[in-house]
């Protein structure tokens, strides 16, 4: 009798043993599924681990946090750190674990349009993202592969606060926008404006938003790294594995104030792309690409070596 409460106290110990990793999150968003599906279905606990999430507007703002030892891990678009590294750290940014592989906006016109082509951009009204952000610059880039000139073929705006496009375009500025979920899909629902092509589906797969640390810290707490990416692989599973309403049901407490046929009706979108990583790894041709979106955009400092930013050991000890 002894001996099982003995090992029970030590069993209940061992689940109150969780290590600590403050995430901070760029924004709160659908797009990031697999993240709330860690938190919410236990995978993160299953590892090990307490993670506290933490929204922190904005790259630069999330960047300065990180640097600052404000938080563990940022979840924010690759492009930032390599603005960060390209200023010659100390201690370099690394990108160690995938969690979105494409763009995240979808082209919306403000009538409905049932053979479109990218032709009909020319000459338009565009209202696009802020200039140097990565939705501006993929968008940029998607532009040009359909052989629009964004800044000749069209009238493009992007001066306009990120938090404040959507409003403008329900207001009547623009014939075309770049929008993110769930604004897109509610546009269609309240009859806005109508969803035309979709930007990450263009795009080409990109590391567009991943995981990263300090090298120092994924050097001093390499197994705390390993475990959370093999929680985000089982999540990343778990994503394409259920429906699309079970997902919804999984990530709803993160969106309060979204309808739960409107989550699943995004999830059900970036699924279908492949928006959402099928697996932690960052590979080397995404990165590739993603420096020549961000250098045709003319925002590119220098090109940056993937095996010196990129760590995809612990993406795959998670694999396996």
């Amino acid at each position: 009798m002894l001996s099982c409460l003995v090992f029970l106290l030590l069993g209940a110990c061992k689940q109150e043993e969780l290590t600590e990793v403050r995430v901070g999150e760029v924004t709160r968003s659908i797009f990031y599924a697999p993240l709330y599906v860690a938190m919410e279905e236990g995978f993160f606990e299953e590892e090990g681990l307490k993670v506290d999430l933490r929204t922190i507007a904005g790259g630069d703002k999330t960047m300065t946090a990180l640097l600052s030892d404000g938080i563990d891990v940022a979840l924010v678009g690759s492009e930032t750190s390599i603005y960060v590294n390209a200023q010659e750290a100390n201690d370099p940014i690394i990108n160690f674990a995938q969690l979105t592989q494409t763009d995240g906006t979808f082209l919306v016109a403000r009538e409905a349009i049932d053979d479109f082509s990218w032709e009909m951009l020319k000459g338009s009204v565009f209202l696009g993202q802020r200039k140097g952000g990565m939705p501006q610059m993929a968008g940029e880039y998607v532009l040009r592969k359909n052989g629009i000139d964004p800044h000749n073929d069209l009238e493009l705006i992007q001066n306009i606060d990120f938090a404040n496009v959507a409003t403008a375009f329900a207001s009547g500025t623009g014939d075309f926008v770049q929008l993110f979920e769930p604004t897109a899909s509610l546009f269609e629902l309240e009859g806005v404006g109508h969803i035309v092509a979709s930007f990450g589906a263009q795009s080409g797969h990109l590391p567009y938003t991943t995981f990263m640390s300090k090298k120092s810290y994924l050097e001093k707490q390499a197994a705390t790294a390993e475990s959370f990416t093999r929680a985000i692989q089982k999540a990343q599973n778990f994503v394409y594995a259920n429906s699309a309403e079970d997902v919804a049901k999984s990530i709803a407490p993160y969106f309060e104030n979204t309808e739960l046929s409107l989550i699943a009706t995004v999830v059900e979108r970036y699924r279908a792309q492949e928006s959402y990583a099928k697996n932690p790894i960052l590979d080397e041709a995404e990165w590739e690409l993603l420096q020549d979106v961000i250098e045709q955009a003319g925002e590119l400092p220098r090109r940056m070596d993937y095996n010196e930013f990129v760590d995809t050991s612990f993406a795959e000890k998670a694999m396996n």
